[in-house]
C-alpha cells in the first residue's frame, strides 16, 4: 500500500493495513493489548510504516509515528517511536518534548544522552551540559551510553568555543573508557574530526584509522575520510 496517501487528518498519512504482524516488536504488541482491536491494528500499521520509512523519508516516518501516538498517547512505546522518528527527521524540539514525556512515564535515565544532544542541536549547550551532569550522576547508564554523554559533552564544549576542553574530554575517554567497539569507534572518530578542525592532520589520520579498525559494522565513514586525507596529501606533493 502507498504510505504517502493521507487519511483522517489533513497532515496524517494513511496507515497500511496489509502488513506482517509478526514483524512487530513484542513490546508494541504488549502495550497495545489495552487498545480496542480495530484501533490497535491502525496504530500497528503506522508503526510499521514509520520503521520502513525511517531512513528513506524520516519526515514521513515521523508523521506516521504522530498518527499512531494520537490514538494512544499514554503508551510509552509510541512516545518512543515518535521521539526517535522526530530525531531522525531533525525535528529536535519535537523529539525533546517526546523524550521528556517518555522519561516522565518511565523514569528512564538512558534517555539523557539523546535529550542532551537535542538541546545541543537546538543551540542550547548549557542546557545540554545540565542534562549531561544528571547522566553522569546516574548509576543506570551503560558504558556505551556514557560514551554518548562524553560525545555530546565534547560537542557542547566545542559549540561554546572551548576546543581545548573538548579535546581533553575525548582524549581522556579514549584512554579510560571500556565500551563496545562501536561506541569506542565513535570516540575515536569524534577526536579525529576535532583534530582535523584544529589543523592536526597527522593525528586526525591516526584516529580515523583506529576508528575504522573498531568499526566492524561500517557504521561510520572513517575509511572514506582516510582516503580523502591521503588524496589531499598526494595533491599537495605535486
Amino acid at each position: 500500500m502507498d504510505r504517502r496517501g493521507y487519511g483522517k487528518y489533513a497532515d496524517e498519512p494513511v496507515a497500511p493495513l496489509d502488513f506482517d504482524e509478526d514483524a512487530l516488536p513484542p513490546a508494541i504488541k504488549a502495550e497495545l493489548r489495552s487498545v480496542p482491536t480495530d484501533v490497535a491494528h491502525i496504530i500497528e500499521g503506522h508503526v510499521v510504516a514509520a520503521a520502513e520509512l525511517l531512513e528513506e523519508d524520516p519526515k514521513l516516518a515521523h508523521q506516521h509515528a504522530q498518527a499512531a501516538l494520537r490514538r494512544a498517547a499514554r503508551l510509552p512505546v509510541l512516545r518512543e517511536v515518535a521521539a526517535e522518528t522526530a530525531y531522525a527527521a531533525g525535528e529536535y524540539a519535537s523529539a525533546l518534548n517526546e523524550y521528556r514525556a517518555l522519561r516522565r512515564m518511565t523514569g528512564n535515565d538512558n534517555l539523557l544522552p539523546v535529550m542532551a544532544d537535542c538541546e545541543r542541536a537546538l543551540g542550547r549547550p548549557q542546557a545540554a551540559l545540565k542534562l549531561i551532569r544528571e547522566g553522569e550522576e546516574s548509576e543506570r547508564l551503560s558504558s556505551s551510553q556514557r560514551v554518548e554523554l562524553v560525545l555530546v559533552k565534547a560537542g557542547a564544549r566545542e559549540d561554546m568555543g572551548q576546543q581545548a576542553e573538548a579535546r581533553r574530554l575525548l582524549r581522556g575517554a579514549i584512554a579510560t573508557v571500556k565500551a563496545s567497539d562501536e561506541a569506542e569507534a565513535r570516540l575515536h572518530y569524534a577526536y579525529a574530526e576535532l583534530m582535523l578542525t584544529s589543523g592536526d592532520v597527522s593525528t586526525a589520520r591516526k584516529y580515523f584509522a583506529t576508528a575504522d579498525s573498531l568499526d566492524a559494522s561500517e557504521l561510520l565513514d572513517a575509511a572514506d575520510r582516510l582516503k580523502e586525507l591521503e588524496a589531499g596529501e598526494k595533491g599537495d606533493d605535486k
